[in-house]
């Protein structure tokens, strides 16, 4: 019933389409589903590279090699408390 769908039902429907909203109005509903369209691709966009950068980011930040990370200690001598300390990256704390 609702399968055929030629050039003169097409012409049909788009003439209706343009008595019911008017002439004036339909380049505003475009620009406005065009805006929309444009808002939602934008933000489905920043949504998937949000995802993407969190699995990303490494857990640990890196360490040089050539010196291994610093450990905090519980007490002089005590090396079952150590824990490593991520060093600051703002050298404005470090004098």
């Amino acid at each position: 019933m609702f399968g055929r769908l030629g050039a003169p039902e097409i012409i049909l429907i788009l003439v209706v389409v343009i008595l019911l909203f008017g002439a004036k109005k339909l380049p505003d509903m475009a620009r406005s589903l065009g805006k929309s369209a444009r808002i939602l691709k934008s933000e489905a966009k920043a949504m998937k590279s949000e995802g993407q950068d969190k699995s990303a980011a490494p857990a640990d930040p890196p360490h040089d090699a050539a010196q291994p990370p610093r450990t905090i200690k519980a007490a002089p001598g005590d090396v079952t408390g150590a824990r490593p300390v991520a060093e600051p990256t703002d050298s404005t704390t470090q004098r």
